[in-house]
């Protein structure tokens, strides 16, 4: 059979080229249904690496404690989350005084999503977000500083109009980070002075963080305060291993401050910094099952397609499988000749959706700031299922053909 392979391979290249217009075609569907196979599944690694990639940059050793859980719908399905009543200024104020145990601690709370931003004459879109921070809060939440400097504890305590903004706000108004310092902005009906510009940092769950105004906790209270504000508490502990002790000392110290009686569940959350990645990571996994769905689809559609193709080519090559058994051709051979045709008709298909479906996924890699994905799991599964299709889709004519009586053939005009 080795002996005879490349043989093989260049009469179905030469019978490719004779239906050069129909073989195309079969080609392209084919190319198609790998493309939204491999691209589907491309994007989903990317997507996994961007989220484990904006999560674990809080630190592997980071966890925050909230008023609800990380119940995540994406759809009708899903649970809902699980909702506590709202952690007060009071009670995150008494855990960050009181826990004792070696870690960084921030209280944070959100103003607005939808601030709109004026320095002089120009004005910003309503888009940005306010949050109200305090000193600790650049150290526990994976933010950096370009420019500028961090909140010093009498700015936070005594509710100073300073603001640590995006890198997007300061390159719309003012060009560069270096620039910024020190300018006036007005965002709402207060002016605040900016003393720090973030390093970029893209967009996660939904968050432009490069569109961000950090501002003085005291102030958001004052400026956005309300009935149910809520707010949140990060912990980053001084190192990886004592991360699970930290999560136990938070955990009964903030049950005492809630009051929650023993034998009750906790009134509140706990979660590290890279749970909720895994947590979306859990559930875009059925885009996987989607796209290679759509991908096995196609691909019966494309095998149905091509095993007509090889039915025509058959039926035209009849007087040529006559003279090839006259000659001494073995039924095996023909069958071979055939199937090795359908097989490489399949597979260049496959190459050209295998190189157009990391192309669209690896687009998705440039939006998201992510390094380029080579999926080589899905490339070869690709190949494999184009493999398989070509097999199936060969197998009908290449027995047709193999079965044809000599004289009969040659007797065909």
């Amino acid at each position: 059979m080795r002996q005879y392979l490349r043989e093989y391979i260049i009469m179905a290249w030469r019978s490719i080229r004779s239906t050069l217009l129909r073989t195309i075609l079969t080609i392209v569907i084919i190319a198609v249904g790998i493309t939204a196979l491999v691209a589907i599944l491309t994007a989903i690694d990317v997507l996994k690496i961007s989220l484990t990639e904006s999560f674990s940059s809080m630190g592997v050793n980071t966890f925050s404690i909230r008023n609800r859980g990380m119940g995540i719908r994406i759809g009708s399905g899903g649970e809902r989350p699980k909702q506590f009543e709202s952690i007060t200024y009071d009670e995150a104020m008494a855990f960050k005084e009181r826990f004792g145990f070696p870690a960084d601690i921030s209280v944070t709370t959100r103003g607005t999503g939808s601030a709109t931003i004026k320095y002089r004459d120009k004005k910003s879109n309503p888009n940005n977000s306010v949050l109200g921070v305090d000193e600790a809060y650049l150290a526990t939440s994976g933010y950096e500083l370009a420019a500028g400097r961090n909140f010093t504890q009498q700015e936070v305590n005594l509710g100073y109009p300073s603001v640590i903004i995006g890198r997007e706000i300061a390159s719309f108004f003012f060009g560069s980070a270096s620039k910024a310092l020190d300018q006036n902005i007005k965002i709402a009906s207060g002016t605040y002075r900016i003393i720090g510009v973030l390093k970029e940092k893209g967009t996660s769950v939904g968050m432009n963080n490069d569109r961000v105004c950090m501002i003085p906790i005291q102030n958001v209270r004052q400026q956005y305060g309300r009935p149910d504000m809520n707010f949140v508490i990060q912990v980053k502990a001084a190192s990886i291993e004592m991360m699970e002790a930290a999560i136990g000392e938070a955990t009964g110290l903030f049950r005492i401050i809630r009051g929650v009686q023993r034998g009750e569940e906790d009134s509140f959350e706990i979660f590290k910094s890279d749970s909720l990645a895994n947590v979306l990571i859990e559930k875009i996994a059925w885009m996987g099952l989607v796209g290679t769905i759509i991908g096995i689809i196609t691909l019966m559609g494309a095998a149905i397609g091509l095993m007509n193709i090889m039915l025509v080519a058959v039926t035209e090559r009849t007087r040529e499988i006559g003279i090839r058994k006259a000659l001494g051709a073995t039924r095996r051979a023909i069958m071979w000749q055939f199937l090795i045709e359908t097989i490489v008709i399949c597979q260049l298909g496959g190459i050209a959706g295998i190189v157009f479906g990391t192309i669209v996924g690896n687009l998705v890699a440039l939006v998201m700031h992510v390094g380029a994905v080579l999926p080589v799991l899905w490339m070869t599964l690709g190949l494999i299922m184009c493999m398989i299709t070509g097999l199936l889709a060969g197998l009908i004519p290449a027995l047709k053909a193999s079965r044809l009586p000599p004289i009969e053939a040659l007797r065909v005009e």
